[in-house]
């Protein structure tokens, strides 16, 4: 997709020429003219990638709403993950660049290139001379809106019986999966979401935020019913890193362990990975249930059967089982819970040893 965005006294018909000329140069370049080469699946990406990737998404998401503003943002540089980022134009000195980058553009980098470790701002603020907002008297009010509030179609929300339901087809590539994914995320609990009503000036609004183990989306909704996607809350998207991380460590330990190390309890698993507090098993329980979704994309046997409800006599907790099946996998023709979990767990111990 290109995205053109022109300002008001523009007019599109003397814009054509010069747009598809800049269109065809491009194509003309023999050096990836469509962008760089998608990196495999699970493979991290390098530090040239991620500079490409977030480029795309301030380009593609945050830059438009930004211009508006006079403001533009720019990737400078990546350096083992760390990206460093320049404001340029009316954000250079603003007094509201700080939210500008933390408030949205740092979640939207997060949510879409997940290698990034951290955000730096290199701007040199002191130098700014047009900032949007002044710092003296005469500072002009703020706009109530966030700087990236975009509206959604009328379809994608409805109201019924007084919640509202989100159409699968519209949130499933916000939380980064396909609308199947996301009905089987949302039985077993791996997408949660969370409804607050507005008080105050905000009276009759409701703020939904849906998280997955990777993924933050939010959404505003006015009492009309107009609905506008905005940045989502900082809390909601350290929670999906916590829950990102803590999948990850799971999935390294039990790729780690030794086949004489298996089967090991879920207590066992949750103090390997350092969770000793209340609502431990929980934590674990829903990780391992996401590392088995991705485990299904692949077609590999799921490592979460390596961990049984109790070493000796247990088999794998409920939850494993209601989410093979939700993932198409489960017991086949003749099979039992306890058999299709004992062919899964073969499954795992053969590859545990093809690594040792």
């Amino acid at each position: 997709m290109i995205g053109v965005i022109k300002v008001p006294d523009a007019n599109w018909e003397a814009l054509k020429r010069p747009i598809a000329a800049a269109i065809r140069a491009a194509l003309g370049q023999p050096d990836a003219p469509l962008g760089q080469k998608v990196s495999i699946a699970g493979q991290p990406r390098s530090d040239a990638e991620i500079l490409v990737a977030v480029q795309l998404v301030l380009d593609s998401q945050a830059n438009p709403a930004i211009a508006s503003h006079g403001g533009h943002v720019t990737v400078t540089d990546v350096h083992n993950s760390v990206v460093s980022i320049l404001m340029s134009g009316g954000c250079q000195g603003c007094a509201s660049s700080a939210a500008t980058l933390r408030g949205g553009v740092e979640n939207m980098i997060r949510a879409a290139v997940p290698e990034v470790r951290d955000i730096i701002d290199v701007t040199d603020h002191a130098s700014g001379v047009t900032p949007y907002y002044s710092t003296g008297s005469d500072m002009q009010r703020q706009p109530e809106r966030p700087l990236l509030y975009r509206p959604i179609p009328q379809d994608a929300i409805e109201r019924v019986d007084g919640q509202f339901l989100i159409s699968p087809d519209y949130l499933a590539p916000r939380l980064g999966m396909d609308a199947e994914t996301l009905r089987a995320a949302l039985r077993s609990g791996e997408v949660v979401s969370r409804s607050e009503a507005g008080t105050g000036a905000d009276a009759g609004k409701t703020r939904l935020v849906m998280r997955s183990s990777r993924r933050v989306w939010a959404v505003e909704i006015a009492a009309d019913g107009a609905a506008y996607e905005i940045p989502a809350p900082r809390a909601a998207v350290q929670a999906a890193e916590a829950g990102s991380v803590l999948r990850d460590r799971i999935r390294v330990h039990l790729e780690g362990l030794s086949p004489t190390d298996v089967p090991i309890a879920y207590g066992q698993l949750a103090r390997a990975v350092g969770l000793y507090l209340p609502g431990s098993i929980a934590k674990v329980t829903q990780a391992l249930e996401a590392t088995m979704a991705g485990d299904a994309d692949s077609g590999a046997p799921f490592p979460a059967s390596l961990v049984v409800s109790k070493v000796g006599q247990g088999d794998a907790g409920k939850g494993f089982h209601q989410q093979a099946r939700k993932l198409g996998r489960g017991p086949g023709l003749g099979e039992d819970e306890r058999a299709y979990h004992q062919r899964e767990f073969k499954g795992a111990i053969a590859l545990l040893t093809a690594r040792s």
